[in-house]
């Protein structure tokens, strides 16, 4: 082969390459969730995500969770062992006022599992 075709197609690769990480996401980077509201899946996660919150602190405090879920409002997911979930969440408290909240939650489908990692007030609610 000529060295203009080896160089050429060496481009024709790299340019390939790039165009997948540009199109999919860089491997362990997070990656934003469309349609955040329609999906179920994010959803559920959301209304996980507070109950189990809420039986955390009701076990530590003696009594129930104070929190109502209401929806997922943004999520992102990154690939770790399993996937991992950035979820931002609407919900309610005791009195009624809505609060955001961020959770993290990690699920490996082939264990059947699910694990809330983080839950805690959004900076977005100041």
């Amino acid at each position: 082969m000529s060295r203009s075709t080896i160089l050429t197609l060496s481009i024709v690769f790299f340019v390939l390459f790039i165009s997948n990480f540009v199109a999919n996401g860089i491997p362990g980077g997070r990656k934003k969730v469309e349609n955040v509201k329609t999906n179920k899946e994010v959803q559920e996660l959301g209304r996980y995500s507070v109950e189990e919150y809420n039986r955390l602190e009701g076990s530590q405090k003696g009594g129930v969770g104070s929190l109502k879920f209401s929806q997922v409002v943004e999520a992102e997911t990154q690939v770790v062992s399993g996937i991992k979930y950035y979820l931002k969440i609407v919900a309610f408290s005791k009195s009624g006022v809505s609060k955001v909240f961020d959770a993290e939650v990690v699920v490996k489908a082939w264990m059947h599992s699910k694990e809330l990692l983080n839950f805690k007030p959004s900076p977005a609610n100041k």
